[in-house]
């Protein structure tokens, strides 16, 4: 048993990084080489599937050589193939944390992975549905945020991010984006304003009406919270609701 495992982690070893691990004894090369192979083309046909426009954007060589390193130095902490583009994002954070980013690797990288992923996390997610009375007052009520929703804000514009746009510096305001999954179970995207997006956050904290967190809103940008105020929130509120992204208010 000692020398089969021992066999075992040097077969694994040397498919992770051949350049850096031998093969074990007795295994014919030609052999090797069709598992070389074989485990790595599926992890790259795999991270390729879920990050395209990283793929396209960076180029088959830098994307290649990506792959290859997060194939041999991530350590995966499920065995999961859904959460493999996720162990992914990780090595990408745990690099950039690390050592600030890698040399050639764009500033955007981190942020493009992870809106790339998000849109196989919302699909997934398999999270169930609060209690919640989808004909409900939004006003007086409580507002229930689908589970299914996200708010995001990054630094970078991802959505504009390709093989014809590689921004060299961040712009001056955020990308704030909702992505949303749909009665279809696809993932929709679109920009939103400074203000949405602080009252998804003010809805997604609960126990407070829609008409008190439009007042919270209010306050918080320094303008009344008037009657033409709260008419133009109800509205939002509905428009939220008829989108899928509020399931109505608690029971």
């Amino acid at each position: 048993m000692p020398d089969l495992r021992q066999q075992q982690a040097a077969f694994a070893a040397h498919l992770r990084d051949p350049e850096a691990n031998p093969p074990p004894p007795g295994i014919e090369a030609r052999r090797m080489a069709i598992y070389r192979d074989l485990f790595f083309n599926n992890i790259a046909g795999l991270l390729g599937g879920n990050f395209p426009v990283i793929r396209r954007t960076l180029g088959d060589q830098a994307w290649t050589a990506l792959v290859r390193r997060f194939y041999a130095e991530h350590r995966s902490r499920t065995p999961l193939f859904p959460e493999l583009a996720r162990e992914f994002i990780r090595y990408l954070e745990d690099r950039t944390g690390q050592h600030g980013g890698e040399a050639g690797d764009p500033p955007w990288l981190v942020e493009l992975a992870h809106y790339e992923w998000i849109e196989l996390a919302v699909q997934i997610d398999d999270s169930p549905l609060p209690p919640h009375d989808p004909a409900g007052d939004l006003l007086d009520g409580i507002p229930v945020v689908s589970p299914y929703v996200r708010a995001l804000a990054y630094q970078w514009p991802v959505h504009t991010i390709g093989p014809e746009h590689h921004p060299a510096a961040p712009p001056q305001a955020p990308t704030l984006l909702l992505v949303r999954r749909d009665t279809q179970g696809q993932a929709r995207f679109a920009a939103i304003s400074p203000l949405v997006y602080r009252l998804l956050e003010l809805l997604g904290e609960g126990g407070r009406s829609g008409r008190g967190s439009l007042q919270a809103l209010a306050a918080e940008a320094g303008v009344d919270a008037d009657a033409d105020f709260l008419v133009q929130g109800a509205t939002m509120l509905e428009r939220m609701r008829a989108e899928g992204t509020l399931l109505g208010t608690t029971p």
